[in-house]
């Protein structure tokens, strides 16, 4: 299906070059001399890369239809990552180096939702926040406030975040994914 790129919306999924791409960002310039344009932000869903790109006002690309199946994280099998599917319990593995960043938030039984194009399997779509144990950070000392400085944290999946100083070790953590930080205690 093809679509303006007047229609962009942060979130998308176009076939540009032969590539599946991401709208991360996109602007529509409508400069005093000349044509408008629209100046956009891709991130290539088969290998992670960020990519600029000029468009012309107008232009049509092709929207890609990504599916996204709930899947759970089973467990790392040397190199490759198990997902299986809730509901045909079909199992799916991903490389580690597709998922790098995604791992950091990864438990063991977690669901998430998995990006598939056709039969191919894109990567991992994470939740906005996960929880995640503290399992290493200095202790706490009497007095400490919230609205004191901050520490290093260790997380159950080795993430390592800034967390206020009353944060302890068995805490439960809720952490922001996009950003990789500290929200508040679970």
């Amino acid at each position: 299906m093809s679509i303006s790129v007047n229609d962009f919306k942060t979130g998308l999924t176009i076939e540009v070059d032969g590539g599946l791409w991401r709208v991360l960002d996109f602007q529509h310039v409508k400069p005093g001399k000349g044509a408008a344009f629209v100046r956009s932000k891709l991130r290539n869903l088969r290998n992670g890369a960020i990519q600029e790109k000029t468009f012309r006002a107008g232009e049509k690309v092709e929207k890609a239809q990504i599916d996204n199946r709930k899947m759970q994280y089973l467990y790392a099998s040397g190199d490759q990552h198990v997902f299986m599917d809730m509901e045909s319990y079909e199992q799916v593995e991903l490389p580690a180096n597709n998922i790098e960043y995604e791992l950091k938030f990864l438990r063991e039984n977690m669901e998430v939702h998995i990006m598939m194009y056709g039969h191919e399997t894109l990567g991992v779509e994470l939740p906005n926040t996960v929880v995640l144990e503290v399992t290493d950070t200095e202790p706490g000392i009497k007095g400490d406030t919230s609205s004191g400085g901050t520490k290093s944290a260790t997380l159950e999946t080795g993430l390592t975040v800034q967390v206020p100083f009353f944060v302890n070790q068995g805490d439960k953590l809720i952490i922001n994914t996009t950003e990789a930080s500290y929200v508040s205690r679970a």
